[in-house]
């Protein structure tokens, strides 16, 4: 039937809210580490990791072509590659991929992706350099946090040193990044420590946006488990708010902050350093004006991620 569209998705399809606009692709489904304590995006999944055919892939993007023969509206000028870490891909094969985007889809002038940081680890520069000069630009990398107590507890795979070197090798194969970073990941009373240790990384990077996603735990969580055996106790909501001011207050990089998305009860975004003091201003009024009881409500209510 006309304007049907057939493509390959499998389970729920995650992308940053900045990705809104870009074509989405399905490269790969699933996550090959599988193995962060907080997480259950891919639950949804039979499997781990599925690294999609090349035929089902020239075959949506065949699929895309053919809708724009249908229909005229604007072309998409950026193409993200769907699945937890698809930047985990050998660059033959994202070369491969690349290429057949500009094949279907001229008018895709960059290519993102979500990233772990050990996923970087697995390129060369040269063939960094090579990715850039196919497309690769805009990564997304969930960091969560610098906070190495942190970030072993949580089973991360890779510590604040290691998001360092990783994302200057980005840099000097030219390629831009985001971070997603994730309040509240240290535990109570331990997030502004976090926060402070997450801009003293970030100072010395340059990410181009910084998204703050707020813990949501579910009961089907590694880290439930460990709540109800009492190895971890979640911070407190005024606590996280006031983790994020310390992130804002100590960031000193140019970069687009953006607290958005259902996690975060009260959305909150703007251009550091030039809204800085807008951004602590609402965040001083939520820490002192909105009650605790009214944001633990909205976060226990708040249907899966």
């Amino acid at each position: 039937m006309k304007g049907e569209i057939d493509m390959h998705y499998t389970g729920t399809v995650w992308r940053p809210p900045y990705e809104a606009s870009s074509l989405l692709l399905e490269v790969t489904a699933g996550c090959t580490h599988h193995k962060c304590k907080f997480c259950t995006l891919y639950e949804d999944l039979p499997f781990k990791f599925r690294m999609s055919p090349l035929e089902d892939i020239e075959e949506d993007l065949q699929e895309v072509q053919r809708q724009f023969k249908l229909w005229k509206f604007n072309r998409p000028t950026r193409t993200f590659l769907v699945g937890a870490n698809p930047f985990v891909l050998k660059a033959e094969r994202l070369l491969e991929i690349a290429s057949l985007v500009h094949k279907y889809v001229p008018s895709s002038q960059t290519i993102g992706c979500f990233s772990r940081i050990t996923d970087i680890t697995l390129k060369s520069d040269e063939e960094l350099l090579e990715l850039r000069k196919a497309g690769y630009d805009g990564i997304t990398i969930g960091v969560e946090t610098g906070d190495d107590e942190a970030l072993k507890f949580m089973n991360k795979g890779y510590l604040s040193k290691d998001i360092l070197i990783q994302c200057q090798r980005l840099e000097q194969a030219g390629i831009s990044y985001n971070f997603f970073y994730l309040t509240g990941i240290s535990g109570i009373g331990k997030g502004v420590k976090g926060a402070k240790a997450t801009t003293d990384i970030c100072n010395q990077l340059h990410p181009q946006i910084i998204g703050a996603s707020m813990l949501t735990i579910y009961p089907n969580s590694e880290l439930y488990q460990e709540i109800q055996k009492g190895n971890w106790q979640e911070e407190t909501e005024i606590e996280k708010y006031k983790e994020l001011k310390a992130l804002v207050e100590n960031l000193d990089i140019p970069v687009w902050f953006a607290a958005g998305g259902a996690s975060n009860a009260i959305p909150i975004q703007g251009t550091l350093p030039k809204d800085k003091k807008k951004v602590l201003s609402v965040l001083d009024k939520i820490i002192k004006n909105v009650d605790e009881d009214e944001l633990t409500n909205y976060r226990k209510n708040l249907r899966h991620l």
